[in-house]
């Protein structure tokens, strides 16, 4: 199921990024941060009463030379524009300000439901300041504390009652995938020479996320759905924002797909922007593919075993992936993709019996024993997978604090190299047996 989106809004120094890691802190969230990956901490993925959403934090906006009034003012409608829920974060200690009252007039035109934030209430002498924020007319302010926890449990019990009810997916047994990457590497002409080619396109469907198209098709007797989303639409003062919250709608159609196809621009090589959008897929748990595009245009005399090498330089935490060279002008190689994104598929959907399964981590340590790590050696006296989308192993030992994340990485390799996983992620955690 697609997460529901919640959006921190509000002017600097109110606290939201505060808030925003209270939020998604270990008791409140499951968070995890991918070596290899360098990139702005503007989103995170929080659970709240076994329901989880994306939460985005919309101080990492800058806006270049653009009057202060402009900057907060942009925040707001991007997050209008995107949200399912619009938080809206105070400062409690300094009280309403002009700041305020320009989010608020924007927010009145909105038709998305608003929670009233009242941060850096840090304790009961302070409650009585909230009430001067019903001057906002934004309903009832909810006091809390990011620095300290108050009232967080409440303000996330409202968020969760107001986010999008779940509903079942028409098109459960396709493969769902979706293209991804930075503007102009041939996404959209990607998906219409794919849908072109197979010519069994049933219809368009309008997806549950904004701007998005799910087309269902079949090809060789398999159920496939195209995910496309539509791009940002610049408005004004918003130009400069674009780029950040284009991420938003890499997210939304992640969070839709089983597998993610990264598309990289053969003609300009790779930038850290890949990595970037990769690097949400990989947040996602997603089934990956690499497709390299343009490469009729690429520079004359680069081999394609040149370029991959370098590619799999600069993303060695998706090395399981396959890498496709293809070109949406021409079709060369297109009819590759989605043998790539079904093979993902099944790998993200594989099972290991827990007799094999532990068959395969004895062995390993066998072969390999665990090294000593903070004071203590590992010892994993059994095996369990738990769930598929990602395959998820759960290592049951004597402390997961002697756990090395080099020993993890080589538990990763024994199993790649006992089945097939290719294009599919593998997640492994660590339970102390009691």
């Amino acid at each position: 199921m697609p997460l529901g989106l919640v959006a921190l809004v509000g002017a600097p120094n109110v606290g939201k990024s505060t808030l925003f890691n209270r939020m998604l802190g270990k008791r409140l969230s499951i968070v995890e941060d991918s070596p290899g990956i360098t990139r702005d901490r503007l989103y995170g993925t929080a659970e709240w009463l076994t329901r989880k959403f994306r939460l985005v934090d919309t101080g990492g906006i800058e806006i270049k030379k653009a009057p202060f009034q402009e900057e907060i003012r942009a925040q707001a409608t991007i997050a209008i524009e995107e949200a399912d829920v619009i938080v809206f974060v105070v400062d409690g200690k300094v009280g309403v300000t002009s700041d305020d009252m320009e989010v608020a007039k924007i927010l009145y035109r909105s038709d998305k439901p608003v929670l009233l934030a009242v941060n850096k209430i840090d304790n009961a002498d302070l409650l009585a300041e909230a009430t001067e924020f019903y001057s906002l007319g934004l309903g009832d302010p909810i006091p809390c504390s990011g620095s300290h926890g108050i009232g967080v449990g409440d303000l996330l019990d409202k968020i969760v009652s107001l986010l999008p009810t779940e509903e079942e997916d028409d098109l459960e047994g396709a493969i769902a995938f979706s293209f991804i990457g930075r503007p102009n590497v041939g996404k959209s002409s990607l998906t219409n020479r794919l849908l072109g080619e197979t010519r069994v396109i049933v219809k368009d469907l309008a997806g549950t996320t904004r701007d998005s198209i799910d087309t269902p098709f079949e090809k060789d007797g398999v159920r496939y759905v195209a995910i496309d989303t539509a791009g940002l639409v610049k408005k004004g003062r918003i130009y400069e924002a674009v780029d950040k919250y284009a991420a938003l709608r890499a997210l939304a159609a992640i969070d839709r797909s089983q597998v993610a196809v990264l598309v990289i621009d053969a003609s300009t090589g790779v930038i850290d922007q890949d990595r970037h959008v990769c690097g949400y897929a990989l947040d996602a748990h997603k089934g990956i593919v690499v497709v390299v595009n343009k490469w009729d245009l690429a520079p004359k005399g680069l081999q394609q075993q040149d370029f991959e090498e370098e590619l799999r330089k600069r993303f060695k935490f998706i090395d399981y992936a396959q890498v496709i060279f293809v070109s949406a002008q021409t079709g060369r190689g297109v009819e590759k993709i989605l043998p790539a994104v079904k093979q993902a598929y099944e790998s993200c959907s594989r099972r290991v019996s827990t007799s094999i399964l532990n068959q395969i981590i004895q062995d390993a340590q066998a072969m390999n024993p665990t090294p000593e790590f903070n004071h203590g050696r590992l010892k994993i006296l059994y095996a369990s997978q738990v769930s598929t989308f990602p395959p998820t192993f759960v290592m049951f030992c004597n402390d997961p604090s002697f756990a090395h994340f080099s020993y993890t990485r080589y538990l990763e390799n024994q199993l790649r190299n006992s089945f097939d996983y290719s294009g599919s992620p593998i997640h492994i955690v660590y339970r102390q047996k009691q």
